[in-house]
Parts: C-alpha cells; structure tokens; sequence
C-alpha cells in the first residue's frame, strides 16, 4: 500500500492530516465520503482546504494510522512519513509539481509559497487486505517528471568535476616530486688555473671574445642558489620589471623554484631551472603548462 493513499484515507477519516514543514490540508465537513469503495465519486468544489506552514509539525495521529495499516514499528513508520515530506518539499522546490490522488496538486509559487488546487475525485477506500510485517520500503510518489534524471545529472556533473580537480591536484604534485628528485647538488671545489709565469702567449681577439661569451654561457646555467642545471623553461613573460617582480613573490609563494630573466628593459621572463637530462624538456613544458597555463618553451 503506497503512503500516499494512506496519507488521502487519513484526511477522508479525520477531516484533517497535517504533513511536516508542508502545511495541513483540511476535509470540509460537510462531504460524505461513499460507502461504496469501486465507484468513483467527484469531489465539490471548495471541499478541501490548504493551509501553508513551513514549520508545520509531524501529524502524529497520521503515524499511528501507518503503523495500524501497514503493521510496521512506529519509528520506521516515521521515517517514511518524513521521507516523504523531504522528497515532496526538495521537488516543489525545483518547480515540479506535488500531486496526491483524491487531494489535489501542490505547487511552489514565484512568491516561495505552496498553491493548492484541489482535485476532482475521491480516491477509493483501503480494502481490508491482509499484510504482513516487512523492512521499510521505498515508496512512490507521484510527479510529473521522474526524480531520477534531475539527481543523475547532478550526481554526474559532481562526479566530472572531481575528477578534474583530482587530476589537475595529481599534476601539481608529480611536478614537485620531479623537480625536488632532479636536484643536483653542485660541487664547490674551484679549480686551481695555472699560470704560466715564463711566457705570455699572444691571445687572438676572436679567441678572447668567443672565450667570454662562452663563461657568461656556463655563468647563465646555474640558478639564484648556484645550482648547475641543464635547461630552463619560460612560462611568463611581463613588459614591466614591476609587474614581474609581483609574479615572481607570488609564484614563489606557493613553493615553486621560479626565477627572473630580464632580457631588457621591455621584457622581463619568469622561468623554471630543471636538472633534469636535455630528453625530459617534452615532459617538464607540459607541466608547466598544465600548472601555469599559456605556452611555455625553452629559452636557455
């Protein structure tokens, strides 16, 4: 026996059911329910009241009603009834309509309260059916559209989005875990050069000039801190030296290694140093750019 027609029988006996934070629909004492339970008889206009409450309390006359008829213990009658009442309240909510056959239909009004329209014939009474003690059951409710396809599509959209935070978390954390394992710490022996006191071999311009631009190369290849590396990848790039200085506090904060390039007054690049073997630069841009976003390349 559903709890709906349990709820419709209740008010034809008491005149009066309450249903909890709904409100109370009220039977006019003048309509005489037939005796008759297979003929169908119209309801009159104007036989059924609706009152809107919100804080409306559990109907506790309702509940003794469910556990004689039903034969369940009261607290697994209850929790039906407020099933029910949870189910009904969350689809008025979406717009959807409540119907209760031999009541009428309920609706949630632009104003945030429940517009009742009665319906037009009484609902048969409960035949004298043996029942027997079961668990609790899911009962149905009728709607105009199923409950299943707006709590799916909600489930699924949740189930994408925390799968994109989860992969997007898991990229991060490969990135750190490969940028602390490619350290390599620097030796800090300085070679001894060794002169030559006796003579002074003539030094050609060119072979001085290639020799400088050789060191201020091998000078470039080591970070803030002194550590050797073997490529660095730029992933921002700013017009002012402000501007950079602002990125390069606030990417340092969140404990990447990002140092600053300025190539010249107008442009000033942030870039990661990696130890790493020249093969991994593939791998290392497209972290960066999963982190970080835009399109980061090789400068160094």
């Amino acid at each position: 026996m559903k709890l709906e027609q349990l709820i419709v029988q209740y008010l034809y006996n008491n005149k009066s059911v309450t249903l909890q934070d709904i409100g109370t629909f009220t039977l006019s004492p003048n309509v005489v329910i037939p005796a008759d339970s297979d003929k169908e008889t119209m309801l009159p206009i104007g036989s059924i009241e609706f009152e809107y409450n919100n804080r409306a309390p559990q109907d506790e006359g309702l509940i003794d009603f469910i556990v004689q008829q039903s034969r369940k213990i009261k607290p697994l009658a209850t929790s039906d009834l407020e099933s029910y009442s949870l189910l009904s309240r969350q689809f008025l909510n979406i717009g959807k309509p409540m119907i209760i056959e031999g009541i009428g239909t309920l609706q949630k009004s632009q104003e945030g309260v429940y517009e009742f329209t009665q319906g037009n014939t009484i609902n048969p009474k409960l035949e004298n059916q043996p029942v027997t003690i079961k668990e609790k059951a899911q009962d149905e409710i009728t709607f105009s559209t199923p409950a299943k396809e707006s709590s799916g599509s909600k489930t699924g959209l949740l189930i994408v989005a925390a799968l994109v935070i989860l992969g997007t978390l898991a990229a991060i954390y490969y990135f750190l875990i490969y940028s602390k394992a490619d350290e390599v710490p620097v030796p800090t022996e300085t070679p001894v050069l060794m002169q030559d006191t006796l003579s002074t071999p003539t030094v050609d311009s060119s072979m001085l000039s290639a020799d400088t631009t050789s060191r201020a190369m091998l000078n470039g290849m080591k970070d803030t801190a002194g550590a050797a590396y073997n490529f660095a990848i730029v992933f921002k790039e700013y017009k002012t030296k402000a501007e950079a200085d602002k990125a390069l506090a606030r990417y340092s904060s969140f404990g990447h290694k990002v140092q600053l390039h300025q190539t010249d007054s107008a442009l000033h690049k942030l870039f990661i140093p990696f130890a790493a073997p020249i093969t991994d630069t593939a791998r290392a841009k497209d972290s960066l750019k999963v982190i970080f976003g835009g399109q980061p390349y090789i400068a160094f």
